[in-house]
């Protein structure tokens, strides 16, 4: 199979070979195939063999409480480092590393413009660098765009630098175009240059959702903008962010800083820190929960580069996303689907470049709590469904015989292992752990381990709750400034939230996960579901 074949595949009904198409689904059932047969298991040989269970659920705890310390190590760096970059003039760094890029030629080897340094590496100036930001847009509210585009213009880097797409979903109807029509209006004539865009909702082969609209758009301004203006691709970075995406007022010169100091930056993505700070103080503690949660495992993601994959917001070069035929147009998980895409067509020579600089999303809120609840569970199974990329993962590996063994062993581990965690950890530490005691019968429960299982796991747990004082901590420090119209006890409640954490991380972190890893093995493709944004009237 072509290399321009396997890149472009969703799921097995994509593949017309009928061997293929069943190699394809084994992929597809294996993630959930190790899911339920680790729950299942422990629950089996919690009667058929309860001193081996037993043993390994201390064992499995002792690994919780190590990973938890890891984890923690690394979001407390991180934080340092997200704060100290967070607190420097990117517009200023950007002229001094212009100096530097002049004082890199020897006298004798200055050139006449800045192609190529005297080594040989390409670089160019950064007022050379353009930028297009891309807002796919469905249903949402005046209010909620307008925010964004304020931050957009609040930013310290020069607007006629950047190339803005607003980029309206035909589907959505005439509010959302006279939304967009009021957008451009008031924030249309202060970039570059503004464009919005109406993508169709009847082309055959695309699911409606975001990979498809913002493919739709990049594709209109490159006729449309870039190619008329014949602007070089690679020097064009995209980003892509949610509508209700505030950009924060260094993010374009930590990009562009980035993007130039990065050794091959064709090849990397670039990727903020997503933060759900909008709403945090009207949000719900549940919904508090789960999204600072999100936000923790991404700051520690940021430590662990190698591991690190695009999420939501993102940019790369639009280069880069022109050679790959743009985003996956087929996809609910196409923020990831397109660091997979360019590992496979690169050949692996491809990576994600951490910036350690945030971007402020919408928390889940709704009309009532009920509903919000129902919201964050159907946000966190379509995150869940990022496992899709799995099959999608092993099947090209299969294929590509350009990357080595070694690589393709780590990144299927790690790839399987963070689903398989996803969809069983929490499960098996805080319900799954007691199954001896009532299933290991009357032998097991006479013995001294049966007796000792409980007080172990206890002590093992109580250490664990490094974790919950970690998040505690750093929920507080990255939380926006109180609104006039919560009191100050909030201060109180948000500091009590987390002892929702077992609870959240079950019903709003295993189960979808898991329910996503069901769906994909039994072949129940998931469509694309937008996640409502709710403000809540300020009175």
């Amino acid at each position: 199979m072509e290399k321009s074949e396997y890149i472009k595949i969703s799921n097995a009904r994509d593949i017309k070979d009928a061997k293929e198409r069943r190699i394809y689904r084994l992929f597809e059932i294996l993630p959930g195939l190790l899911s339920w047969g680790t729950l299942l298991g422990v629950v089996f040989l919690s009667w058929l063999a309860p001193v081996f269970i037993a043993f390994f659920i201390i064992a499995f705890d002792i690994y919780w409480l190590l990973k938890t310390v890891f984890l923690s190590v690394h979001l407390r760096s991180s934080f340092a480092v997200i704060k100290k970059i967070s607190q420097r003039n990117w517009l200023a760094a950007l002229e001094e590393q212009n100096k530097k890029q002049d004082l890199s030629w020897p006298a004798s080897a200055q050139p006449s413009h800045k192609a190529t340094d005297w080594r040989g590496k390409a670089t160019v100036g950064w007022q050379e660098i353009y930028h297009l930001v891309i807002f796919p847009m469905y249903e949402e509210s005046y209010e909620v765009v307008a925010e964004t585009f304020e931050s957009l213009l609040s930013t310290n880097y020069p607007k006629e630098k950047m190339i803005v797409v607003l980029a309206v979903e035909k589907r959505a109807g005439e509010r959302a175009r006279a939304v967009a029509g009021k957008i451009e209006k008031y924030f249309g004539g202060k970039f570059f240059n503004f464009l919005t865009v109406v993508h169709p909702n009847d082309i055959v082969g695309e699911l409606a959702g975001k990979g498809s609209n913002e493919t739709w758009a990049a594709k209109e301004a490159k006729e449309k903008i870039i190619d008329r203006l014949n602007l070089p691709y690679e020097n064009i970075v995209v980003s892509v962010f949610d509508v209700d995406t505030v950009v924060y007022r260094e993010y374009f010169g930590r990009l562009t800083h980035v993007f130039l100091e990065a050794p091959d930056r064709l090849h990397c993505s670039f990727q903020p820190v997503p933060i759900f700070n909008n709403n945090i103080w009207d949000a719900p503690s549940f919904s508090r929960v789960a999204a600072q949660s999100g936000t923790f495992w991404h700051m520690m993601q940021q430590e662990r580069p190698e591991r690190l994959a695009t999420f939501s917001s993102h940019a790369m070069n639009f280069k880069t996303l022109v050679e790959m035929d743009w985003w996956s147009v087929k996809n609910v998980s196409e923020d990831s689907r397109i660091f997979w895409q360019a590992l496979l067509f690169y050949d692996a020579k491809y990576r994600v470049v951490p910036l350690f600089y945030p971007v402020s999303m919408d928390a889940n809120l709704a009309e009532n709590w009920w509903q919000t609840a129902v919201n964050v569970y159907k946000q966190q199974r379509r995150w869940g469904w990022g496992v899709e990329n799995v099959p999608y993962v092993l099947f090209g590996f299969r294929h590509n015989k350009n990357i080595s063994l070694k690589t393709k062993i780590f990144w299927m581990f790690n790839h399987m292992e963070g689903f398989w965690s996803w969809g069983t950890n929490a499960l098996l530490i805080f319900l799954l752990g007691w199954l001896p005691l009532f299933l290991g019968g009357q032998q097991f429960n006479v013995t001294v381990l049966s007796y000792n299982l409980p007080q172990v796991t206890r002590a093992i747990m109580t250490a664990a709750m490094i974790g919950i004082v970690s998040s505690a901590i750093y929920g507080a420090r990255l939380l926006p400034p109180r609104p006039k119209h919560h009191q100050p006890r909030r201060y109180f409640f948000m500091a009590m939230q987390w002892i929702l954490m077992p609870f959240t991380i079950i019903v709003f972190g295993a189960i979808p996960g898991l329910e996503a890893q069901t769906r994909l093995m039994l072949g129940k493709y998931m469509g694309f579901w937008v996640t409502p944004k709710v403000r809540q009237t300020k009175s």
